[in-house]
């Protein structure tokens, strides 16, 4: 009997840490469906094809033109806006067609994320596989997935009227927001992770966190320079329209306008986030060694700072190249990839969520 009783707490112990491995399994693939949507959404954005698809159909827009008479009507309804009669007039349904495309492949990986975070939270939820404390968050980040739906169609309806392209101020929301939902199931993942080494010092944590937040701004920064199309001029570096500070950055009035709708002072101050994150980055790296040496802690700010680095560096080839498609894309790659490794990073500072059997034990 004694055997047993003592056995019983490892058993626990083993079956919280297999439900705990099913669970991060899942949201590392939300991750992964994650990254493809913000990528084609990136692509919809960069070949214009954002507007293609003028009406919000959460369901029935799940199925695309069948048949010619179809592609026609869709084809007349994407007429009817100023994209169309000021830039695209003239265009074949052909070409319409490959707009279409990349615009129905964001919507319906958009509904995939859905479908692939709701039924599983579901199920886990169902076979109580979800630790106390843990639902909430998750039902937290599904909320934010259906917010973010509303927010793309928002964003899609301010280019179908008076404009030719969404609005940068809702294109930067869009972006954000998913980043955000980004963020929030890696740190859920990592906070479910076992870790190998005891949590950070308190300065550690904060500096890491500090650091996400900074590249959560440079993002929300880059989708207002998409929005504007800033990238496509003033292609050098270091200088920027050959000053190191360049003139006519507060033209527009009032002054507080120019941060979001003067291209030249929108790419500059998205220029300065870069330069900001790498300098934290940095300090962050020399401080963790300095503090904990040899640590994980240490080795993952190392690696945090080398995807700056290569960040920075693919940012600037984008930028002198005058943005193609794939330096784009693979800009905005790596962006998530750092974004996401410093969210695990910050977690990991802090160290896994404690077990269930470990909370019981305490109380």
């Amino acid at each position: 009997m004694a055997a047993i009783t003592a056995t019983a707490p490892c058993a626990a112990r083993d079956r919280d840490l297999h439900n705990r491995a099913l669970v991060r399994g899942w949201l590392y693939v939300v991750l992964l469906v994650l990254v493809a949507l913000v990528l084609v959404g990136g692509s919809t954005r960069l070949t214009g094809s954002g507007l293609s698809i003028t009406e919000w159909q959460p369901i029935h827009g799940v199925i695309p033109p069948l048949n010619d008479a179809e592609w026609q009507e869709e084809f007349q309804r994407y007429q009817q806006i100023p994209q169309y009669t000021e830039i695209n007039k003239g265009m074949s349904v052909e070409d319409f067609k490959s707009i279409f495309w990349w615009e129905w492949a964001h919507r319906i990986l958009a509904r995939s994320v859905g479908v692939v975070f709701a039924l599983p939270l579901l199920f886990f939820w169902v076979t109580r596989r979800i630790e106390r404390g843990l639902g909430l968050k998750l039902l937290g980040i599904l909320l934010l997935g259906g917010l973010q739906g509303a927010i793309g169609w928002w964003m899609v309806a301010s280019g179908l009227a008076d404009r030719i392209s969404v609005s940068q101020y809702r294109l930067a929301t869009h972006l954000t927001l998913a980043a955000l939902i980004f963020t929030a199931t890696m740190v859920v993942a990592r906070g479910l992770a076992p870790h190998s080494e005891p949590a950070a010092d308190r300065p550690t944590q904060r500096l890491a966190g500090f650091i996400v937040l900074l590249a959560l701004i440079q993002i929300y920064l880059g989708g207002l320079v998409a929005g504007l199309h800033a990238g496509l001029s003033y292609n050098t570096w270091p200088l920027m329209d050959g000053k190191v500070i360049p003139s006519d950055l507060l033209l527009l009035k009032p002054a507080w306008l120019n941060f979001f709708e003067n291209p030249k002072t929108v790419q500059f101050v998205h220029r300065l986030g870069a330069y900001t994150i790498f300098v934290v980055a940095l300090w962050h790296m020399i401080a963790t060694w300095r503090r904990q040496p040899g640590t994980t802690h240490a080795r993952r700010a190392t690696l945090l700072f080398a995807l700056v680095v290569v960040q920075a560096s693919i940012g600037i080839g984008t930028l002198l190249m005058q943005v193609p498609l794939h330096m784009a894309l693979t800009h905005q790659a790596i962006a998530l990839v750092l974004l996401g490794f410093a969210a695990a990073h910050w977690r990991g500072t802090k160290g896994a969520y404690p077990l269930p059997t470990e909370v019981s034990v305490r109380s």
